[in-house]
């Protein structure tokens, strides 16, 4: 159980709710909701100030009224006047946030920040080399840091073949990041792999996977591995199978409960289907999952799900940074609480990870299939 937490830790799992009008002017809206590359706050402002500014998002949004029981008031006393660098703004800001208790309201840096927009807008500016740099020894992170540059600038790279040097001048392209894949199995079922829902492009990647599938007599989504992401995006997709109903319900800071309805426009999808979950597969994967398996709309198949039912929002602050913080939380559309729980699929099979084993048999893919040619 440790090392599937750490995993989803690692991976950042959160919900970005982007849907009501009382939140910050954070996102913009074009065929779906997404965190705009532009506002990202560049300006800069003292490392007290920041600490100070982050203080009080926490203080006004946090989900929980009283903090985890204690007086918020404290910190900002603590600290006054002792931040005097970057660093000690970060330390502070840490270690305030840990008072919490709570693993996914975190502040994000300047260079996490600008990974986070990377990961909504679905691309980066690269080639898929180094500029002149030797990579060994390096991590991931820094080689991503040195593939990638402004659109149409350019890059010198030296290539070694056959004992030759060949140097040549490369210009940087967008590189799109693919988060729904789709291919048919068995020739007559259509499966649709969901890699994130953090992509601001999903909506638009599931709708041509609905129409590479669509002479198929019955459909697989597969949400195995997928931490999450947009909460729009999961609603969206939702939508697609539900024509009534609730999908999710929000629950406030203050107690209040927003219900997200199915659309009544369009004809929901109408062939048998079934959801492919495990341990890993968090956040929005379980208000989809949840959804469909609430209005016995798809049958759930593999492990419990991670349990995470706590809903992020992320705000923009000074010095190109930001906060990500937990200012809801989600019931399934059977008014089930799911944090620290999970989903319990319909049919139990398998291990977390028999989807990413190439050397056996994916038996909840397989078991997927039985259920689909009997129906």
């Amino acid at each position: 159980m440790k090392k599937k937490q750490l995993l989803i830790f690692i991976l950042s799992v959160f919900i970005l709710v982007v849907f009501n009008n009382v939140f910050l002017s954070t996102f913009t809206k074009t065929n779906s909701y997404f965190l705009h590359q532009d506002l990202i706050n560049s300006d800069e402002i003292s490392p007290q100030r920041l600490f100070d500014r982050t203080w009080r998002v926490i203080s006004k949004e946090y989900y929980e009224p009283s903090l985890n029981h204690q007086n918020w008031n404290r910190w900002r006393t603590r600290y006054q006047g002792k931040i005097k660098t970057q660093d000690d703004a970060r330390v502070a800001i840490d270690t305030m946030i840990a008072s919490l208790d709570e693993p996914y309201t975190r502040f994000m840096p300047k260079k996490d920040f600008e990974e986070l927009t990377t990961s909504i807008t679905s691309k980066i500016y690269g080639i898929g080399v180094v500029d002149g740099k030797d990579i060994a020894g390096m991590n991931i992170s820094d080689v991503a840091s040195l593939v990638r540059g402004p659109e149409n600038s350019v890059v010198e790279i030296t290539i070694l073949r056959d004992g030759k040097k060949l140097t040549k001048i490369i210009k940087r392209k967008e590189i799109k990041i693919k988060s729904v894949k789709s291919s048919i199995l068995d020739n007559h079922i259509g499966y649709i792999k969901i890699i994130t829902f953090m992509s601001g492009s999903t909506p638009n990647e599931f709708i041509e996977a609905l129409n590479n599938t669509k002479d198929t007599d019955s459909l697989i989504i597969d949400l195995r591995g997928n931490t999450g992401g947009l909460l729009d995006n999961a609603i969206f997709v939702a939508d697609r199978f539900i024509n009534k109903g609730t999908i999710v319900d929000i629950i406030y800071r203050s107690g209040n409960k927003k219900t997200i309805r199915a659309k009544d426009e369009g004809i929901p999808l109408d062939k048998p289907v079934v959801v492919l979950v495990n341990g890993t597969s968090a956040s929005a994967s379980e208000i989809l999952s949840g959804a469909l398996k609430d209005t016995h709309k798809a049958t759930l198949v593999g492990n419990k799900t991670f349990g995470k039912g706590l809903v992020q929002k992320v705000v923009p602050l000074p010095n190109s940074t930001g906060v990500n913080v937990t200012i809801a939380r989600y019931l399934t559309p059977n008014g089930t609480d799911i944090n620290k729980l999970g989903i319990k699929p319909d049919i139990e099979i398998g291990t977390d990870f028999d989807f990413i084993e190439d050397n056996k048999p994916d038996i909840q893919l397989e078991k997927a299939k039985e259920i689909l040619n009997k129906q």
